[in-house]
């Protein structure tokens, strides 16, 4: 598949970040849609990064399918896919720089024993209390490294909900960046990709809000520069939970995108609080996506979770 032509003199720069654990779903859409329309409204570049470094997760195929899915949406990528599961030497070298600076240590505790010990409310994060923080007591193997976490508040103003703030050690503690199964946690590796890629505009689903603090914190650590975070609306099906991908009637990989993908998009800018005007329905998906860059607004995304309106 033939990337975008390159943009010189790019200021802003964007990425869609999918996991391929199944195919892309209605909020993948929004995810890709408001990603995509932040980064090219501003003359930026859209980076795409598969992540699939939970290797067990994966779904073979599901990559090549996701960036068929896009292209026939109408979306043009910048440079080449990044896959994180050719990057472990990249976190590796991030993980090796934090030990030695003395900024992260081996832990042995199992989930069950944080929980026996940890005073987060039922149902919320564990907060980790620090055990092994000094040394591994005796008797324990090490099972994960952790990142130490200071009593810092994190800020930041966020591009859909505003200002936002959160005291690690109070709700989360010392997190995890390598697990005990082996492979470097989630939030080590979205932060070296995007410092490493230039990534400077982060826009994604609200779900992911709660997480950006631990990105700051890590940012920080590491040198790299904070990007600019937007954090959309979630897509959620009538009873309002959060839509699966294991949930076939969300999925798009049984539709016809030739024949239903321009009411996809317009779906997912409304949903986004936009107003496509109605000579554009039935218009071809580029057609569709030009006007979304030129005419978007984004004081008009909502703050509260919707279904899609085709949902």
């Amino acid at each position: 598949m033939t990337p975008a032509t390159d943009i010189t003199e790019v200021h802003v720069v964007g990425r869609f970040a999918p996991s391929p654990t199944g195919p892309l779903h209605l909020g993948s859409l929004v995810a890709a849609v408001g990603s995509y329309v932040m980064a090219r409204r501003a003359g930026g570049k859209w980076l795409l990064r598969m992540e699939d470094l939970d290797t067990p997760r994966v779904v073979p195929g599901i990559a090549d399918d996701m960036l068929r899915t896009l292209e026939a949406l109408g979306f043009r990528w910048d440079g080449e896919v990044v896959y994180q599961s050719r990057r472990t030497e990249a976190y590796r070298s991030a993980m090796e720089r934090l030990l030695g600076a003395g900024l992260a240590y081996a832990c042995g505790c199992t989930r069950s024993e944080i929980s026996r010990i940890s005073s987060a409310p039922h149902g919320a994060e564990l907060v980790y209390p620090g055990t092994c923080r000094d040394g591994l007591p005796e008797g324990k193997a090490e099972r994960a490294l952790r990142v130490k976490v200071y009593d810092e508040l994190i800020e930041f103003d966020d591009l859909v909900v505003g200002k936002y703030s959160q005291a690690l050690s109070a709700s989360c503690g010392d997190f995890v960046i390598q697990r005990a199964d082996g492979p470097f946690a989630y939030h080590l590796a979205v932060v070296v990709d995007d410092g490493e890629g230039g990534i400077n505009q982060v826009i994604r689903g609200a779900d992911l809000l709660s997480s950006t603090p631990r990105q700051i914190y890590l940012q920080k650590l590491l040198g790299f520069p904070t990007p600019v975070y937007g954090h959309l609306p979630l897509v959620v099906n009538p009873e309002g939970t959060k839509l699966s991908k294991r949930e076939n009637a969300v999925s798009l990989a049984d539709r016809d995108l030739a024949r239903e993908g321009w009411t996809l998009l317009l779906a997912a800018l409304r949903f986004l609080g936009q107003s496509p005007p109605p000579d554009l329905n039935g218009a071809p998906c580029t057609e569709i996506i030009g006007w979304a860059v030129k005419s978007f607004d984004p004081a008009r995304i909502p703050l509260v979770p919707a279904p899609l309106p085709l949902y």
